[in-house]
């Protein structure tokens, strides 16, 4: 099955490194202390120094097991049902490599390393980002271009932006990772039609080495991480985000620190709902909304990337949430075929809305050269709190997306910029998203619109 999609499609895998489910084979092994779960799971002293632990979670670090042995405590960095595995172990590198050798045999060409910061621990450390976990990213990387010449590797951690990038820089790690920042601060400013922090950061864009570059997404199975804000938004700034979404239906889930305080983590709540407008009409502008985060994702340099139930427009799961306790269930919701069916008869639900739009939208971009990840990028509206404004490309090739980010009609003009000096008369212009023509003096933008502008040059 696998296969036959790979045939058409590269296809992604999640590579999970640092734990695995409690009913996992290891963890059954381990509560009858048989090998190879008994070596396999992380089961350090107590005794030791653990307290500079940097956690993802306000549980407990340890979570009891009772085995033939005995009570032993496990390490458990994202909870009980999670449990981490012993990298001390050489054979761990076996597994794994053994198991991305399964991946590759059935078509799998990239490889998401889930929450790869926290393989590693030695005491009076943070335990995340040792030095050993880069060691290991770059032993996986070595071999999986020895195995595929197309492969990819990127990694996933929800942490501050120079964290984040820390597997990118040194060029021999990863070739891309999740990029943290994106989500919450689009999110701030949609929700409240202030994007003067979004515009500060997109024009502050890292330079990365050429071989390296972002994965850009919105929303994910695991909602919207807060960790990224860190040295970005104001605390004020932040809480109010939190409130906003609590108004749409939310949730915020923390994190324990070293001295006991919990701190908020993630937001819980579905991309589609987390678009709904404050007033008294929560559609309205909705789906507007929806494509400009989508629409700006694709325009960003790197590799876009959309999470299937914010495009199938699903709301906060409150049903599932209710049956579990879990938090991120309101954000992950399971899709039946009979209902999904149903969806994708009608022509004008939500989802069909979604998907005809932005397949249309990634079509035109997938024949704009301006849009491949190694394609120059430049934001223009570093000063503006109403409008994003990103040029791709270089001269009189680039293209220029627009986005306003407010519910009222902006007008916008272009012709300060460069290329306005490589002709006579004020360019004409065209937008590849709809084909209506523009003059870069006077471009009017509708609430929450986006335009692709390119300049109509005659031949």
């Amino acid at each position: 099955m696998v296969n036959s999609i790979s045939n058409k499609h590269y296809l992604m895998a999640d590579l999970v490194l640092n734990h695995v489910s409690s009913s996992h084979p290891w963890v059954q092994q381990f509560i009858k202390c048989q090998e190879p779960g008994l070596s396999n799971v992380f089961c350090p002293s107590q005794d030791l120094d653990w307290k500079n632990v940097v956690r993802p979670r306000s549980s407990s670090l340890f979570s009891q097991i009772n085995t033939e042995d005995g009570q032993k405590q496990v390490w458990t960095t994202f909870g009980p049902d999670q449990i981490d595995l012993n990298w001390l172990n050489p054979r761990m590198t076996i597994e794994f490599l053994n198991l991305i050798i399964t991946y590759l045999s059935n078509g799998i060409k990239w490889l998401r390393l889930d929450a790869v910061g926290f393989i590693w621990k030695e005491p009076g450390t943070t335990c995340l980002h040792l030095p050993k976990a880069h060691s290991i990213v770059k032993i996986l990387r070595i071999l999986l271009n020895d195995l595929l010449k197309d492969g990819v590797l990127i990694t996933e951690t929800n942490v501050p932006q120079k964290e984040n990038l820390s597997y990118l820089m040194p060029e021999d790690e990863a070739d891309m990772a999740y990029n943290f920042p994106l989500p919450p601060l689009l999110l701030e400013a949609i929700t409240t039609s202030r994007a003067d922090i979004l515009n500060s950061w997109i024009c502050d864009w890292p330079d990365l080495p050429k071989t390296t570059t972002m994965f850009n997404f919105t929303a994910s199975h695991d909602g919207v991480g807060l960790r990224a804000l860190e040295g970005l938004m104001s605390e004020q700034r932040i809480k109010d985000l939190l409130i906003n979404c609590e108004k749409r239906g939310g949730l915020v889930s923390h994190r324990r620190l070293s001295n006991g305080e919990d701190k908020p983590y993630e937001l819980n709540i579905s991309w589609w709902s987390a678009m709904e407008d404050p007033g008294r009409d929560s559609n309205r502008f909705q789906f507007e909304r929806f494509l400009l985060t989508q629409l700006l994702v694709m325009s960003l340099k790197g590799v876009p990337a959309f999470y299937l139930p914010a495009l199938l427009a699903s709301e906060n799961d409150i049903k599932s949430f209710s049956k579990t306790g879990q938090r991120r269930d309101l954000n992950r919701e399971k899709f039946k075929s009979e209902k999904l069916s149903a969806v994708f008869k009608n022509p004008e639900s939500n989802a069909n809305k979604n998907l005809r739009y932005l397949r249309n939208a990634m079509n035109i971009r997938a024949k704009l050269p301006q849009f491949h990840p190694k394609s120059q990028m430049e934001c223009l509206s570093r000063s503006r709190g109403d409008i994003v404004v990103i040029k791709r490309g270089f001269g009189l090739k680039s293209v220029f997306t627009i986005h306003n980010m407010t519910d009222n009609k902006i007008n916008y003009r272009l012709s300060d910029y460069e290329f306005t000096t490589l002709i006579k008369n004020v360019p004409n212009m065209q937008d590849y998203l709809t084909s209506n023509k523009y003059n870069s003096n006077n471009i009017e933008l509708d609430p929450f619109q986006v335009i692709w502008l390119g300049l109509l040059i005659d031949d």
